[in-house]
């Protein structure tokens, strides 16, 4: 079987536009007027990423890009790349070069790992949480504005897999859909009538009731919304393999090992990018 690496990050391309705009944000007008006055221009210094707390590594390609965007003549040097478990102490990376330009660049360094890491941290214990299942635990549009990218590389970071990136991705049928459209065989047929061969259905539902008309409609993916458990594992015996089955709804880290259980294929969570603990990580000199 061939070796995928799942957590290889976006195109810079893609994120610089993010952390040069972190960057002018916290420059402002004056620049970075503290280290200007107290750090003679001429004085060098190393300094070391250090992670406080256990947890999972995600956002060190932010900080790289952050580094060399305030000073180009900054060396970092890579210890733990992104994806690597950590613990209280690991060397992280260490960056060499101007104090000022290290200083000025340390905060927005800090909080793209401090997030990322804690997303890639919660999805970790997630995919740990149903090993031995054959659910994959994704993520959702539930993300920051401007930041979807990087939290869903947080995600793989972390073990997870990625749903939808936006509205263009795939189609899914959510139950304001299904009022608007008169039900969810004419919200289906529509979809059908006007999409490409390439781009798949999701149909959310929220009863059996409505898993049976879509299965009946042959809908690509179902995804079962806040069932519970006994619902959950009657849709897999409806299903009986016919589609992709998806559970959203009341998912933690207390909840996911008996959803799983019930041989749903996906978990979605949201709160792997809008509620996930900041990882604590530290740049000292």
């Amino acid at each position: 079987m061939i070796a995928l690496d799942f957590t290889r990050p976006p195109a810079a391309l893609l994120l610089e536009p993010v952390v040069r705009a972190a960057l002018l944000e916290d420059l402002g007008r004056a620049g970075d007027i503290t280290s200007q006055l107290t750090i003679p221009a001429a004085k060098s210094a190393t300094a070391r990423l250090v992670a406080r707390k256990p947890g999972r590594l995600a956002g060190l390609i932010c900080a790289e890009i952050a580094f060399r965007l305030v000073d180009p003549a900054l060396a970092l040097d890579v210890a733990t790349p992104d994806g690597s478990e950590v613990s209280a102490g690991t060397l992280l990376a260490t960056v060499s070069g101007s104090a000022r330009s290290i200083l000025t660049a340390e905060r927005i360094a800090l909080n793209f790992m401090g997030p990322l890491s804690g997303t890639a941290t919660l999805t970790a214990a997630l995919v740990r949480a149903v090993e031995g299942t054959r659910a994959r635990i994704v993520c959702t549009r539930k993300t920051l504005p401007g930041l979807r990218t990087l939290q869903k590389y947080a995600v793989r970071c972390g073990g997870g897999f990625n749903h939808r990136f936006g509205l263009d991705d795939a189609a899914m049928v959510k139950d304001n859909h299904i009022q608007a459209a008169g039900g969810i065989r004419p919200a289906i047929e529509s979809l059908r009538a006007g999409l490409g061969h390439m781009v798949r259905i999701e149909l959310e539902v929220d009863s059996l009731a409505q898993l049976e008309e879509a299965l009946a409609l042959g809908v690509d993916t179902i995804l079962l919304d806040n069932m519970s458990l006994d619902d959950l594992r009657r849709a897999v015996g409806m299903a009986k393999g016919r589609c992709v089955l998806e559970a959203s709804g009341n998912v933690t880290l207390q909840s996911v090992r008996a959803i799983a259980e019930t041989g749903v294929d996906y978990i979605s969570s949201g709160a792997i990018t809008h509620s996930a603990p900041n990882l604590d990580i530290g740049l000292d000199f």
